[in-house]
């Protein structure tokens, strides 16, 4: 049997996220090697063994969970533990966490800086799978299967928007919102609930409306129109992403021969990261980057297609949203179609937490994908076997 789940793995998709994240740490060293020495006063390589350090603990939780069954998962205790467990974690950041970034979503223990909202997210990922998947048989109705899942969901988003932290908000809701939508209920539950979320918001708005309409906030829309008007200010990340991506053209200036991670791009190996590999490896770079995250995405909601338990599903769902509504934030704010929101891109960019949580998540996939294909090859043979020979036995009588 076990030799049977191992030829049943999605191999292709294990290859897409080590070659991924093997061209993130070669760019994170590019990228990081000029900032590690001017900006933070440490060797060229610093964010390079980090990353690789983060990389090697991440392969190893990848394997952990891709072998672990994910049904498992819906355990109820277990289920229990991870929700108080996360919301008492988000309560002790709002009190104690550490700043960075404009947002006090970190832990630091000793070197090490841990941003726990990042495992947030699997945990409502998680917790939506497993509650919907239960509440299957009365999943219309909206007093009973709709709303209970959402107060965690509701809590969650109001603590991390109080760090404050509004990006990670927008991803959590929006990925939520696709699990919700894919839950089964029906389009009458959905279009109450966007009314009841709606009622809900106005309050919270008005509690956070210093810090959602913060002026550094606002000044990101108004450089979108015309950043190159603001380039000494507000619109400084972006014009250099810019002239990074338009200097690079079709074949780039070379692998490490990028200019504007020279003290120009900020944040050059985390949230700019796509203008470096755009810079210096050119069209190729970023096609080859939004090839494979386009692949693991649809990989994963045809996993859920193809998925006969409503809580794999459900899972495969909220991890590919989750992935593809995170680079597609990246990349767009990249490029100036949207406001900037400090989103890493997935698997690319510099960032234990993110890397780690990721590769997590990417093991419990690609085990819903093994028991997809598990059932599928085997199962449904056996289930053929048996019934031809039922046949037989019935001519024979």
């Amino acid at each position: 049997m076990f030799k049977k789940m191992l030829r049943s793995y999605d191999y292709s998709l294990v290859i897409a996220v080590v070659l991924l994240s093997l061209f993130g740490l070669i760019m994170v060293y590019s990228a990081s090697m000029v900032t590690a020495v001017q900006r933070y006063g440490v060797s060229s390589d610093y964010f390079y063994q980090k990353q690789k350090l983060f990389l090697i603990i991440a392969a190893i939780l990848f394997v952990v969970t891709a072998l672990f069954p994910y049904k498992i998962l819906t355990n109820t205790r277990f289920l229990m533990t991870m929700v108080f467990s996360s919301l008492g974690v988000l309560m002790i950041l709002t009190l104690f966490g550490h700043v960075a970034g404009g947002a006090q979503s970190w832990i630091r223990i000793g070197p090490l800086s841990i941003e726990p909202s990042e495992f947030i997210k699997l945990c409502v990922i998680i917790y939506l799978s497993a509650i919907y998947a239960k509440k299957q048989h009365y999943i219309n109705e909206f007093n009973k299967g709709i709303v209970p899942p959402l107060i965690y969901l509701g809590l969650v988003c109001m603590l991390i928007a109080s760090q404050p932290d509004f990006g990670t908000v927008e991803i959590i809701l929006l990925f939520a919102a696709a699990m919700i939508i894919s839950s089964g209920m029906s389009f009458k539950n959905i279009g109450k609930l966007v009314l009841f979320a709606a009622i809900v918001s106005i309050p919270v708005v008005l509690v956070f409306h210093n810090k959602i309409f913060a002026p550094y906030r606002m000044s990101r829309f108004s450089v979108l129109s015309d950043p190159f008007k603001y380039q000494q200010t507000t619109g400084y990340h972006l014009v250099n992403s810019f002239l990074a991506l338009g200097s690079g053209g079709i074949n780039g200036l070379g692998l490490g021969q990028g200019v504007e991670k020279l003290g120009y791009l900020p944040e050059s190996h985390t949230d700019f990261i796509m203008a470096v590999i755009g810079e210096e490896l050119g069209i190729w770079g970023v096609g080859f980057v939004i090839l494979l995250l386009s692949y693991i995405v649809l990989r994963g909601f045809y996993t859920a297609m193809k998925c006969r338990d409503p809580f794999g599903s459900l899972l495969a769902i909220g991890i590919s949203s989750m992935i593809g509504i995170q680079a597609f934030i990246n990349l767009a704010g990249v490029s100036g179609l949207i406001a900037l929101a400090g989103v890493p891109l997935p698997f690319v960019s510099y960032g234990g937490s993110s890397l780690i949580q990721l590769a997590i998540a990417m093991g419990i996939l690609v085990n819903v994908s093994m028991f997809v294909n598990y059932e599928r090859k085997y199962k449904n043979k056996q289930e053929h076997n048996s019934v031809k020979k039922e046949n037989i036995y019935l001519v024979r009588d």
